[in-house]
């Protein structure tokens, strides 16, 4: 795949990373201000807050930097104080210690980020309906909200399995699979970024539009959330039904992908106003990368393109300036709010790093 172009997009983000990290520290960052540096949200139990640790682990894999690691480490411990004022945490706790906490364990073995990680992954299986066999979104008045987003969530219950042997993390994440493939993946691959069921019964209520055009539209990122969310299902469990899944969603997603590889930010909205969203892109590569591992032939070879055709595109759309602190451009939380049009996102910097760094061939499996 193109190695030399591969490794060369690399260096480009962690020449800047080596300049922009020690500016931003510990601020987990979201996205930029009109100057170019990050801005935060001042909640930190905030969805986003641990993809910054994230990007510095990569970047201490990718270069064995000590600098990022102790950035990694001071973010990790900052995220303390969501744990004890737990009331706004939510489905994406996953979200916020896998790249943090449950990755610091995965390289070094810590027991203090074990423990991070274990109790995050019980906050998630606490949220599991056990009658309709989802895990509910958000809080509030979302008692029967489900959405696309939490098949990411999903591996942090896996690990826990996986460390404690206890099942009972696994099972709970395989349902909430179950229930969302039944409900969520239509019949040509595309995908309902919500689902509004009821709670005492598991009956759909409704499918509301989420951050999509409309109920029945695709917005991509949701789709990439999918593409990547089933095929680690099926690293984790080996269900077939979840690779086949991933595949499903993936063979939409790139048959509806522009030929400049940004995916715009929902398939099936009209075609102006032309928004795109970078990060729907950088985390379907990730998620194709791992497909390709379980495919041959002229699928495999299919797979191949997308990603190199993703990447190049996203590289087009990247900021290697060491004035301004973000990379990845040209991110849109949602189809209906402006203000999040065409924005600097950091998970779209983290699932980019991800993605190369995984075609460097290093196994990055966070997730």
């Amino acid at each position: 795949m193109e190695q030399k172009w591969i490794d060369a997009f690399w260096e480009k983000i962690e020449t800047k990373l080596s300049v922009v990290s020690p500016q931003v520290e510990t601020c987990f960052p979201y996205t930029t201000d009109e100057s170019g540096k990050y801005v935060a949200f001042q909640n930190v139990q905030w969805w986003t807050n641990g993809f910054w640790a994230g990007m510095m682990w990569l970047a201490y894999l990718g270069s064995k930097k000590e600098i990022y690691r102790e950035i990694a480490i001071a973010c990790e411990e900052e995220l303390d104080q969501a744990f004890v004022d737990f009331s706004e945490l939510h489905h994406d706790v996953g979200f916020m210690w896998l790249p943090s906490a449950v990755a610091h364990y995965r390289i070094e073995g810590d027991e203090n980020a074990k423990k991070r990680g274990m109790h995050a992954a019980t906050l998630l299986a606490g949220r599991f309906n056990v009658v309709a066999e989802y895990i509910r979104a958000w809080n509030e008045d979302c008692t029967g909200i489900a959405i696309i987003d939490c098949m990411m969530n999903l591996p942090l219950l896996y690990w826990a399995s996986e460390e404690t042997k206890d099942p009972r993390f696994k099972m709970i994440a395989m349902k909430h699979s179950d229930t969302v493939i039944k409900n969520f993946v239509r019949e040509d691959g595309s995908v309902a970024h919500m689902v509004n069921f009821n709670p005492e019964t598991g009956e759909v209520v409704s499918i509301p539009r989420g951050q999509g055009y409309a109920s029945g539209s695709a917005w991509t990122r949701g789709q990439a959330w999918a593409i990547y969310g089933f095929v680690l299902g099926y690293i984790h469990t080996g269900k077939q039904e979840y690779l086949d899944t991933a595949k499903k969603v993936a063979r939409y997603f790139i048959e509806h992908l522009s030929e400049d590889g940004v995916p715009v930010v929902d398939f099936k909205a009209p075609e102006e106003p032309a928004l795109k969203d970078t990060s729907a892109g950088a985390v379907a590569a990730c998620g194709l990368i791992e497909i390709i591992k379980y495919s041959e032939g002229s699928e495999k070879e299919n797979y191949e393109y997308a990603v190199v055709n993703i990447l190049k595109g996203l590289e087009h759309n990247c900021n290697f300036s060491l004035d301004e602190q973000s990379i990845l451009q040209n991110g849109t939380e949602r189809y209906h709010d402006t203000r999040g049009f065409h924005i600097p996102m950091i998970y779209g910097d983290y699932y980019l790093m991800e993605a190369l760094l995984k075609l460097k061939g290093n196994h990055v499996l966070f997730w």
